[in-house]
C-alpha cells in the first residue's frame, strides 16, 4: 500500500470570494505598550503610502492604534514609507503552532497509514524535541508576525500524552508576542475525545482554567466513533465555561453532513450562536446546490463560521455561496513543518497566493478576493474588526514595494514593514524590537 500523506488523509480546501465592508461585531483587537516599556507614541504618521496600490500617495495617520482621517496631533512620530503599497495585515484562522519543528533540526518523517499513525508520530516528536513547546511555538508565531499576520487561531493538542504542556507553551508564546499578534487558543483533542481516556478531563481543566478561548473536537463519527458523546461533552464544556467551539471535520460523505447537522442543532439548543466554528468541512463541496443552500442557510442562521486551508482544488469550499447566506469563512495555514508534513511556512500572503493558484483565478478582482479571504475572512471568524485602512479601522497593515494588490498577491514581495496597533513590529523580515 502506498503510504498516505497529509493531503491523502485530510484532503484540503481552498476558495476565493470577496469580503463585505461591514465591520465584524466582535471586539476589536488592541495592542499594549509592553514590548517597549510604554515608550510608544500614541500618534504616528506613515508618510507617502499608497493604500491598495493607489496612484497618489497619502499619509496614514494613527491615533491610539486606529486609523484616523483627522489631523495628526502635535508631536506625532513620522515614518517615511517611500511610496510603498499598504495592505491590510492578514489573519491565520487555523494553525497548529504547538506541533512545529520550525527553527530546529531537520526531521525525517516516516510512513503513516492514517490519523492514528500521525498522532503516534506527534507524540514521538514531542518526546524527542530538545526545545519546549513554548520556544518552538514562539519561533513560528514570531515568524508569522514578520510576514504580516496580525492574528491567529492556534489549535493546541490536548491529550494524556502531553497533559496541558501545549496549552501552557502556546500561552507563553502568546504573552511574549502580545504587542504584535492577537491569538486565540483552541484546546484540540487530536487523539480523540472519547477514544482516548483522560482527554475529557484535560479539556475540562483547560476550559476551567481560563487558559483557552475555545474547545475543539475531531471527526466525531469516523475517528472518535461516538458522535453524540463527543459533541455533548464539547458543547457542554463551552456552555459551562463560556468558551467557543472549533471542531475539525474531515469527512467528505454523509458522515460529515450528519455531524454538521448535529453541530447546528446543539448550537441552537444551547444558544451558542456566533461562538461555533467548523474547520475544513470537506463534506460541503459534495452537496447539490439545493442541499448546500439549505445547509448554508442553517449555518448562517446560527452564525456558525468555517475555516479552510488550500493545498488542492478537489475540495474547495463554496465560499461565495456560503457568504450569500452570511456564513463567515476564514483561511489558515494548518500544520507547519510538523510530524505530519515537512511543508508550511505560516506566511498568509503565500497561503492567499496558493488559494489563487489552486482555484486557477486570473482576473484582478479574483486575485484581490483571495487576499481578502486571508485578510478579512479570518478576522470575521475571530471576531476582529476589518483592518481595511479606513478611518476607525485597526492600524494593522503591511508595507511592500509593488504596483497593486493583485501583483503583490502573485509576486509575494518582502514585507518591508509590518504595523500592528499603529506600531512598527517588524522590518525586512525581522522583529522590530525584542518581545
Amino acid at each position: 500500500m502506498t503510504p498516505l500523506s497529509r493531503r491523502g488523509v485530510l484532503g484540503a480546501a481552498a476558495a476565493f470570494a470577496g469580503t463585505g465592508a461591514a465591520v465584524s461585531a466582535g471586539s476589536p483587537a488592541t495592542a499594549s505598550s509592553r514590548g517597549s516599556g510604554g515608550r510608544h507614541p500614541k500618534a504616528m504618521v506613515f508618510r507617502d503610502v499608497r493604500p491598495f496600490g493607489a496612484r497618489t500617495p497619502v499619509d496614514l495617520t494613527v491615533v491610539d492604534g486606529r486609523i484616523t482621517d483627522g489631523r495628526a496631533p502635535k508631536g506625532a512620530k513620522v515614518i517615511d514609507c517611500g511610496g510603498r503599497v499598504a495592505l491590510p495585515s492578514l489573519v491565520d484562522a487555523h494553525i497548529h503552532p504547538d506541533k512545529t519543528t520550525w527553527g530546529g533540526d531537520w526531521v525525517t518523517r516516516k510512513p503513516a497509514s492514517g490519523i492514528a499513525d500521525y498522532c503516534a508520530q506527534d507524540v514521538e516528536l514531542f518526546r524527542t524535541q530538545s526545545r519546549p513547546v513554548g520556544e518552538r511555538a514562539y519561533g513560528l508565531m514570531a515568524h508569522a508576525v514578520t510576514r504580516g499576520t496580525r492574528a491567529m487561531r492556534a489549535h493546541v493538542d490536548v491529550a494524556p500524552a502531553y497533559d496541558l504542556a501545549g496549552v501552557e507553551g502556546v500561552n507563553t508564546a502568546r504573552e511574549r508576542l502580545r504587542d504584535a499578534l492577537d491569538v486565540q487558543i483552541v484546546a484540540f483533542p487530536q487523539h480523540g475525545v472519547v477514544r482516548t481516556p483522560g482527554t475529557a478531563e484535560l479539556l475540562e481543566e483547560a476550559a476551567r482554567s481560563g487558559a483557552i478561548d475555545l474547545v475543539g473536537g475531531i471527526d466525531p463519527i469516523s475517528f472518535d466513533h461516538a458522535m453524540d458523546e463527543q459533541l455533548d461533552l464539547v458543547f457542554g464544556l463551552a456552555d459551562r465555561h463560556g468558551v467557543g467551539v472549533d471542531i475539525h471535520l474531515h469527512d467528505r460523505d454523509e458522515k460529515g453532513t450528519k455531524v454538521l447537522r448535529a453541530i447546528i442543532d446543539r448550537t441552537r439548543a444551547l444558544s451558542l450562536r456566533g461562538k461555533v466554528t467548523v474547520s475544513h468541512v470537506f463534506c460541503l463541496p459534495n452537496l447539490s446546490d439545493t442541499e448546500l443552500g439549505r445547509m448554508a442557510a442553517d449555518l448562517g442562521e446560527q452564525d456558525i463560521s468555517l475555516t479552510t486551508v488550500a493545498p488542492n482544488e478537489s475540495l474547495v469550499l463554496p465560499i461565495a455561496k456560503l457568504r450569500d447566506h452570511g456564513v463567515r469563512v476564514g483561511l489558515g495555514s494548518d500544520g507547519v513543518r510538523d510530524a505530519w508534513s515537512p511543508f508550511g511556512n505560516a506566511d498568509m500572503l503565500h497561503r492567499a497566493h496558493i488559494l489563487g493558484w489552486v482555484t486557477d483565478v486570473r482576473l484582478d478582482d479574483e486575485l484581490a478576493d483571495c487576499y481578502n479571504v486571508g485578510a478579512h475572512g479570518g478576522a470575521d471568524v475571530m471576531g476582529l474588526d476589518h483592518a481595511d485602512l479606513k478611518p476607525g479601522a485597526p492600524a494593522d497593515f503591511i508595507l511592500v514595494r509593488g504596483e497593486c494588490l493583485p501583483q503583490v498577491l502573485v509576486d509575494m514581495p518582502q514585507r518591508d514593514m509590518v504595523v500592528h496597533g499603529g506600531h512598527v513590529v517588524a522590518r525586512n523580515g525581522e522583529l522590530a524590537y525584542c518581545f
